[in-house]
């Protein structure tokens, strides 16, 4: 089966311009974009009657198994428990438009393989496996009273602890042998941690080159948590591709993301959402009382980081039941960009971050005919993707969810 939008507002993301045309979608793929297109029999025909048609969405950094807020728990859970609570959540994740999500600690291969093979609903999924924290860093969820250490090795905990750099080297290479899109690396103190400050740096610099190293010699890459400028200065010294949060960056992170041309995912909406509901969706107190060293200074990294032109993605890191508020990411990052740059964050930017330049986040020829189907102009009002009430189609791989 083929599909056929007639009629269509098609965006072009790169230059912000829409173009009047069909769009032609068979065996998965964008087939041809053009007026007064004709098609197979067997093809569906949808007229969209002008509205705007803008690629699918992409967010960058995602943890689809955190059913809780209380990220320490996850591990003792059963996996098949999880799943079922992981299906759940790419379902919505999907249903908001986002038609593929980065996850950042926490899926593996079982959830990729099932979404692409048809058995679950969901976005396509890059996945790191499980993040890599030094011992006491953002991914050792260990009390100060707890002594013994269980990196749960079966089930769907977000870290493991590996200390040093053989350590680090060989977890590396155990994520990538089971399939890793890319490698998480703990660089600074988080919320959700229970030991550690937010204004501490994790790992040495011995020790970032090594997952560094390691990913690149599998043509893969290194995703760094960190928020503060110290952090994140080293973190890019290292040689990693994208700075996670970075709430905290200062004049001197911008000139090393520009050098290094590496990558800032925000991640605004979740200290929005833990701030107000985080309790209630199991965040430690002791972690929610963090929230506000990181939350009102997000914006203002932001503006730093566009005025600067540092390569940008969109993320969200939401956790529980504040998956639902996804869509808010760009209402808030509208405050100080543009709404095509907010989107472009969410489009060709997050597929450059991935590796998928072409692949996803277009509506080109040749690439994944994932897209969504507006009423309203995004472009105009940044409420027509803030608000999923606005999304009248959601296509991925060239058929309607």
């Amino acid at each position: 089966m083929s599909l056929l939008l007639r009629n269509a507002l098609l965006l072009d993301v790169a230059s912000g311009e829409y173009e009047e045309a069909d769009l032609r979608c068979a065996d998965g793929r964008v087939a041809e974009t053009g007026r007064g297109l004709s098609a197979p029999g067997d093809t569906r025909v949808i007229d969209v009657a002008g509205a705007r048609v803008v690629p699918g969405l992409i967010d960058a950094h995602v943890h689809v198994t955190a059913s809780t807020a209380n990220l320490g728990t996850l591990g003792s859970m059963s996996p098949a428990y999880v799943a079922a609570h992981s299906t759940r959540i790419m379902g919505g994740m999907l249903r908001r438009g986002f038609t593929t999500v980065r996850d950042c600690s926490g899926a593996d291969f079982g959830l990729a393989d099932a979404q692409a093979e048809g058995l679950i609903s969901g976005p396509r999924l890059l996945f790191c496996g499980k993040g890599l924290s030094q011992t006491g860093g953002h991914a050792d969820f260990r009390g100060r009273g707890e002594h013994l250490k269980d990196d749960h090795p079966c089930c769907a905990g977000v870290g493991r602890v590996a200390d040093g750099v053989d350590a680090v080297r060989a977890a590396a290479r155990d994520e990538l042998r089971k399939g890793a899109h890319h490698i998480k690396l703990m660089a600074s103190g988080g919320v959700a941690s229970p030991t550690d400050r937010i204004d501490s740096t994790q790992y040495s610099m011995d020790e970032m080159r090594a997952a560094v190293d390691e990913a690149e010699a599998a043509n893969r890459y290194v995703a760094a948590h960190a928020y503060t400028a110290r952090a994140v200065n080293r973190a890019l010294e290292a040689g990693v591709r994208s700075i996670e949060h970075g709430n905290l960056i200062d004049d001197a992170s911008v000139e090393l993301f520009v050098r290094h041309a590496a990558y800032l995912v925000p991640t605004l909406v979740t200290y929005w959402a833990l701030k107000q509901e985080g309790m209630e969706f199991g965040l430690p107190e002791q972690s929610w009382r963090k929230v506000d060293e990181v939350l009102e200074a997000g914006l203002v990294a932001l503006e730093r980081a566009s005025r600067g032109g540092v390569r940008m993605a969109f993320g969200t890191d939401l956790l529980g039941g504040m998956h639902r508020h996804q869509n808010h990411e760009f209402r808030l990052r509208a405050e100080v960009q543009r709404p095509i740059d907010v989107l472009r964050a969410a489009t060709t930017g997050a597929a450059e971050l991935a590796g998928l330049t072409g692949e996803i986040g277009t509506l080109a020829v040749g690439a994944h005919a994932d897209l969504l189907v507006l009423d309203g102009d995004p472009l105009e009002d940044i409420g027509v993707l803030a608000d999923p009430k606005h999304i009248r189609h959601v296509v991925q791989a060239g058929a309607v969810v």
